[in-house]
Formats: structure tokens, sequence, C-alpha cells
């Protein structure tokens, strides 16, 4: 362990290059908000506005990133591990360029590998870098011991979020943990399922000013999306609601986050300076402190 946990400093400290490869967890309190769905539209929508984007599906046990997408993956990453594939020999293409990662179902005990297995993982991610503008991870509902190590290592999180109560309560309890661990990573919101534009910023605006009292945090609105019936088409279709309607108000509502979030309106978040190897470094952290 020790002999490890030096290679693995090691590692981290020879590898100064620094890249503008970003890394981004989206994150909910609880499931069925669409979540899922919203990784994948909002995945596309950065491809279609020319950034490299790869999709991580670390929805434990419920992984469906390929399902949605309509598109079959051959490998996920517990084949990566196990058979010790490359990273790149498990990166499927989905439409519009992105790329994407299955999680795999037995993909739930990545902290209790051994050392060996777990540098192997770490330098499999180092690859990555400069090869994605944006790396995104579609995490599970509510947080795990090994999923918290995921959002707590990433540049940035989004919480989705729909106005129902419940959802609200529970997207607050997961920011409140992750500002708890950490209380320098920048979080931004989305509502979804909203009724009117004006419901979701009614809601967006109760928690900011929740978190704003309780947790003494920012966190940024990116927008809504309606509750559209094209969305529910679409997910039967096996195609991202982007794709499958560009019209339809949802796949707009997506268009106007990503634009957004690449500081093109309003107060984007995209601009913001980080670097991927600082989520290398503290992903293997929280390894080495094991």
């Amino acid at each position: 362990m020790n002999d490890q946990a030096e290679t693995l400093r090691k590692l981290m400290e020879n590898n100064e290059g620094q890249s503008d490869t970003k890394v981004i967890s989206i994150v909910s309190g609880k499931g069925g908000v669409g979540k899922s769905n919203f990784s994948i539209n909002f995945s596309l929508g950065l491809s279609q506005a020319g950034k490299r984007v790869l999709l991580f599906d670390l929805d434990i046990g419920m992984a469906n990133v390929d399902i949605l997408m309509g598109v079959s993956s051959k490998y996920n990453i517990v084949d990566m591990i196990e058979n010790e594939l490359t990273i790149w020999d498990i990166i499927e293409k989905g439409p519009e360029n992105v790329s994407f990662v299955s999680g795999g179902s037995g993909f739930t005990q990545l902290f209790k590998l051994n050392e060996q297995k777990f540098g192997r993982f770490v330098t499999q991610l180092e690859s990555l870098m400069s090869h994605f503008d944006y790396i995104i991870f579609d995490m599970g509902a509510g947080v795990s011991e090994d999923s918290i190590q995921f959002i707590l290592s990433a540049n940035e999180a989004i919480v989705v979020t729909t106005p129902e109560p419940t959802s609200i309560t529970d997207a607050y309890a997961m920011l409140k943990y992750i500002n708890s661990k950490n209380d320098t990573i920048h979080c931004s919101l989305i509502v979804n399922r909203t009724e009117t534009e004006k419901e979701g910023q009614v809601t967006a605006q109760n928690f900011q000013r929740v978190v704003k009292q309780f947790l003494h945090k920012d966190i940024a609105y990116l927008g809504s999306i309606p509750n559209d019936k094209v969305v529910t088409k679409a997910v039967r279709s096996q195609k991202p609601f982007l794709l499958f309607d560009p019209k339809a108000k949802s796949s707009r509502a997506v268009e106007l986050m990503v634009q957004v979030f690449l500081g093109k309106q309003g107060t984007g978040t995209g601009q913001q300076h980080t670097h991927f190897q600082s989520f290398v470094q503290r992903f293997t952290g929280f390894f080495i402190k094991k």
C-alpha cells in the first residue's frame, strides 16, 4: 500500500502540465428527476457548440445512458478494470460526436480495489487529458461512499431538481453534504419539468436564497426545462430529445442552458479557468488517505 501510494504521489507530482479539460459532475438528491436525460442532452448541446465531450455513466446499478441514446456499448468500466483494457478501448461514439463510457452494474467498489488496479485506473483517467473539453459524470441519485469521491474531485457540480417540494428538499440535502466536504466547489442548478418559465425562476430563487442563508454559498442558475411530452416520446424512441425534435421547448431550453454555461449570454460558468490535473490530484488523494 505504501509503495503504491508513493507511486501515485510521484504520478501526481510529475504531471505538471495544465489542461483546459473541465470535469463536471451532474447530481440529484433523489431519483426520477430526469438527471440522466439532462446529462445526455446537455452533452449533445455542448458538442453542437463545438466542444469535445466525454460522458461517463456513473449511475451505478441504474446505468442507462446507452439505452437513452439508442447506442449499444461493447465494454464498460468494469471490463477496463477486470480485463486490463485501456480507457480508449471502452469509449463509444454516440450521436453528434459525443463520446461516452458505460459504467456497468458491477462498478460499485472502486475505492476497495487493490492498489495496482486503482493505480492503473487513475493512469487511464490521466490519458484523457487535453483530448476533451468537458468530461461529464452522470452520477447516481444521492451519494454513496464511492460516488462522493467523483463529485468532490470534479471541477464543478450541476444539481438537478424539479419544482416538487420533496425534490427540492433532497437537492438541498445533497448540496449541503457536498458543501460540508468541499465548500469551494462551484455549483449550478437546473430545474426540470416546470410548467412555466416563471415556476423555474421562482424555484431557483427560493433555492438560492436558502443556500445563501444557511450554507453561505452562491449557486448559479442555468435555467429550466419545461414539462414537455416530446421528452417522453424521445425516451420511448431511444433518442435524445435534442435530436428527436430540435424545435421542441425542451430542446430550446437545453440549448439556452448551454449558451449560459459557456458564457455566451447571461453570467455563464463555463469560462472559469480550471484544469484536469486538479481533478486527478483530488481523486487520487482520496485513495492515498485510505
